[in-house]
This record gives C-alpha cells, structure tokens and sequence, in this order.
C-alpha cells in the first residue's frame, strides 16, 4: 500500500533523537545545546547531562579548534551550508576515532544555531589504510623481485668462479669472499621470498596457531635466560586456515623481532584470543621501543630499526598476514616497548 509522506503523523523529534547519525545543536559559542542517542553513544557518554553545555572542542584535537571555530562562524553568521570533512573527535574515554562532519544552518524561532551531523568512518579509514599497505607492499614485491633477478645472476656466476678459482689455489681471503658471498645470495634468496610468497606452493591446511606458538618458543630456548615469556592462550579451539609454514615463518619473526629489542633483561607476553570472526594473536615485549615515525616505516624491505638488520623478517610477516586475509597493527612507545597486534579471519 503506498501513502503520501503528507498523511503520515511523523514524529520529527523521535526521528532525529533515533538516527544512525550522531546528531548535534550548537550555539554560537560552540556550546552543545542538544544531543541524540548516537551521539552519546558514540562518544561514549552515559547522559546528556555529561555532555550538555559543554563546548564542542573539548571532543576535538587541539589542532583541529581553530577549524571548527571558524566553521561555525560561517554557520551563524553566513548561514552557509559547509561540505562535510574529515576529523578525528575524542571520547570521554581518551580513544580518538575518525569521523565525517556536516555542518548546516538550523533556524529556530527566529534564532541561528549550528546543525552537526557525524559519522563514524573509523571502519572505513582502517580499511582504506589496509588496502594502501597491500598495495604498497605489491608495488615494493614487484620492484624487489626485479632487483634480485637482475643482481642474483652476476652474483651467481662471481661464485661459480671463484670456486673454479679455488680448486687451483687456496687462500683464506677466498675462503672469505664465498662466506660473504653466501650471505649476499642468502639475504637477496630471502627478499624474493618475501616478495612473492606465493613461490611456495604450500596448500592451505588447519593450523592449530596456540600449539604452534608454543612449540616456536623451543626454538629460542638459548636467549630465555635473559627473557621472561608469558603465555596467554585463550580459545585453543578456535583454528585458522592457512599455509602453515609461512604462518610459522611469521609468528617466528615476530619473536625473534621482540627478543632483539631487548638489550637487557625483560619480560614478552604472546596472547592467543577468538573474537568477531578472527583470532587474535599479541605479542608485547618490554624493550627499546620505537618511535611513530619508524613505526610507519616497518614492513618495508630494507628498513630496520636495528643496525646490522635487514627489515626482511618483518617484510615477511606483513606480506604473509596480508595473504592469510589478516592486518597487522603496532603500538610503541620509546623506552616501554612494542606490541604487534595480528588479527586473522577464521574460515
């Protein structure tokens, strides 16, 4: 049955009070006068009365005040409907999350006040950063597999000779220059790796990640001395479909990663959990660690914050998570340590 909008008894206040949107009335001072349900919700606000009168800003960055205040002089004085635009708003629980705001005139009884609907794009700002991190890391794959076709075959045919060398006289600087050699064609053999992973035509199986993780640790039994591990393996049951192997190689990097950036003695603590669809697996060390500009930059070939290191592990990591489905997130602060926070789909 169709009806016009125009018999409908429509409960305008209740509408808005409903919306999806989160929905705010402002003065002209930037004070909150009004304030839907999502809008409490998503800043996380008990009552309207904890957010009531309070000036908009003090949900907003500080650098992001002067644009505001002059969003909402154009608003009241210009009555100008803006474009929406991107910010970040803070919770009343400290979390920042990115939003989408539109600001908009709103008359009443004669009265200009300032019309604020906001969106949360947190969702789809994490996802847009996921796809530009596979992309880049398919755009440095594809440039690293050229440079290590085009270097590894001089490299190849230098050693071929230098063992024909060899054969008619020894030296130790020889013995020297295949060492080196060796470790050159070892580390280019690695970053092809890391570039395609899918040159191991390794089949997809279940993998049981908290049994993984805890036979991995075996394999570092000579630096536990220094190093106290915690394990906190929830929801056992709970598998991954995966090529095991890479996974492994992964999950390995990761340790070794975090027991490196302890120069001293320390503490690391590997967490397995299930939640929403995915496991969830954490691994916190105490060391060094790194600052947000460097934080950017893990993952990309060559990159490392350790000085004999070739940021090839953690190259590997990334790509294999990313192949797996999954993201990889890091959180550091200098002198209190790093967690590398992975999430994969379960299937």
């Amino acid at each position: 049955m169709n009806l016009k909008i125009q018999s409908l008894d429509i409960d305008f206040h209740q509408l808005i009070e409903n919306s999806l949107n989160a929905i705010l009335i402002l003065g002209k001072e930037g004070e909150i006068l009004y304030c839907n349900k999502a809008c409490l919700k998503l800043l996380k606000v008990a009552s309207p009365d904890d957010i009531l009168y309070k000036n908009l800003c003090v949900f907003l960055p500080l650098d992001f005040h002067p644009i505001c205040k002059e969003r909402l002089r154009k608003v009241m004085k210009e009555q100008e409907i803006l474009k929406s635009i991107e910010a970040k708003m803070i919770k009343s629980d400290a979390e920042i999350i990115d939003v989408e705001v539109k600001t908009a005139p709103y008359l009443l009884k004669g009265k200009v006040y300032a019309q604020v609907i906001i969106q949360d794009i947190s969702d789809r700002k994490l996802t847009e950063k996921l796809l530009y991190d596979r992309e880049k890391l398919a755009s440095l794959g594809q440039i690293a597999a050229s440079i290590v076709h085009e270097v590894k075959n001089p490299l190849t045919a230098v050693k071929g000779y230098l063992q024909l060398l060899k054969e008619s006289q020894s030296h130790n600087y020889l013995d020297t220059m295949e060492t080196e050699l060796e470790k050159a064609l070892e580390t280019l053999q690695n970053l092809l790796q890391v570039s395609k992973p899918d040159l191991h035509d390794e089949p997809f199986v279940s993998v049981d990640l908290c049994k993984e993780l805890e036979s991995l640790l075996f394999l570092f039994q000579e630096k536990l001395y220094k190093v106290k591990v915690e394990l906190d393996l929830k929801d056992p049951e709970r598998k991954v479909v995966g090529k095991r192997n890479l996974l492994l190689k992964a999950f390995f990097n990761l340790i070794k990663n975090s027991i490196e950036a302890i120069p001293d003695k320390g503490k690391i603590r590997i967490e397995h959990y299930y939640d929403n669809g995915s496991i969830h697996i954490k691994v916190s060390d105490t060391g060094v660690g790194i600052s947000e500009d460097k934080v950017k930059m893990l993952g990309t070939p060559f990159f490392s914050t350790k000085s004999d290191g070739t940021g090839l592990g953690l190259t590997q990591v990334f790509t294999t998570i990313h192949e797996h489905g999954g993201d990889v997130s890091i959180q550091s602060s200098i002198g209190e340590g790093t967690v590398f926070h992975v999430r994969l789909p379960t299937k």
